[in-house]
């Protein structure tokens, strides 16, 4: 048996509990994997309140949310290459990652890379491969202006670091308390609030926003708006349901292991940073959501289970 979060119908955190489950086998295909740390992100909270991906399967309930994981293996199933017991990896799914143990295709995994922490590696596989989804698909070059909205979070600290990679100027929006952590990753930060839109054409080297990511909607959305003039440039991370009418785009899913280790390994080289703002035990899965409801989050929230908590002490 080992520990996973649940819950049996939509609501906020306080529906999240913890229960005893039957530790899964690895089917044809698949790992199991004694996870270290799991990654929070809205798209969980999402899940919690009664949204349901499209690439979910499994029973109705109860549910388990996460979507990026890492751990180490356990178990590998029939027909597995390339991974072995002892292997650290980490990985992605739609839904199940609050979890001890998991079974995961092992076409949805990587190798970790040793100068990575857990607590990172955790959290390192939605916002890293969501910003470099959205910045491939908007087709960002050299010399031209990202826009960055909730760019101290966790995906929008990936965006602006592969946008500088790319040699492009990033403008990144968020509160002020945040603007010396964004110029050291390369943005020109700029603060919310009336006259958004003429600080930010001020800012931009020709005065155009050439693209945007948008971690933050409502009014961060309007302005983005016009600010880009070609819409299909603009990648909205929260108003799912505006994108269609609106001519903007939602990130789509594609999501890799190839992906992840070309990320992985530019993480290695010291080409990403990633900020943990908070970890919280998977027991407290429910304040780890409430935590990241309340606002203001920079970087990422991440859960751990006492298999890092153990090793931790091993090596203490």
């Amino acid at each position: 048996m080992s520990k996973a979060v649940v819950f049996h119908e939509p609501g906020g955190p306080e529906r999240l509990t913890v229960v005893d489950a039957p530790t899964p086998s690895p089917g044809p295909g698949e790992v199991l994997i004694r996870v270290m740390a799991a990654g929070v992100q809205p798209f969980d909270i999402a899940v919690v309140e009664g949204w349901l991906p499209a690439a979910a399967d499994g029973p109705d309930f109860p549910r388990t949310p996460g979507n990026e994981y890492a751990g180490v293996v356990e178990e590998v199933g029939p027909g597995v290459s390339g991974f072995a017991p002892g292997d650290e990896v980490l990985g992605f799914n739609v839904l199940g990652s609050y979890r001890e143990h998991v079974a995961m295709p092992a076409d949805q995994i990587t190798a970790k890379p040793p100068s990575m922490p857990w607590e990172v590696a955790g959290g390192f596989t939605a916002p890293a491969q969501t910003a470099h989804i959205a910045l491939q698909d908007m087709g960002l070059s050299k010399g031209e202006t990202l826009l960055v909205h909730g760019a101290a979070g966790a995906v929008g600290t990936i965006a602006v670091q592969l946008a500088r990679h790319r040699s492009a100027t990033v403008i990144g929006a968020a509160r002020e308390a945040r603007h010396d952590y964004l110029r050291s990753l390369g943005a020109v930060p700029v603060a919310y609030g009336e006259g958004f839109t003429d600080r930010v054409r001020a800012l931009a080297p020709d005065g155009t926003v050439h693209g945007a990511i948008d971690g933050v909607g409502g009014h961060a959305l309007d302005a983005t708006l016009e600010l880009v003039e070609d819409r299909s440039r603009i990648f909205t991370l929260v108003d799912h349901a505006k994108a269609p009418g609106l001519g903007i785009r939602t990130v789509p899913p594609k999501r890799s292991a190839a992906r992840l280790a070309e990320l992985a390994d530019l993480y290695a080289r010291g080409g990403l940073h990633v900020h943990i703002h908070a970890e919280f035990p998977l027991e407290k899965a429910a304040d780890a959501h409430r935590f990241y409801k309340q606002g203001g989050v920079q970087g990422k929230i991440v859960l751990t289970t006492d298999a890092l908590r153990g090793a931790r002490e091993a090596r203490a």
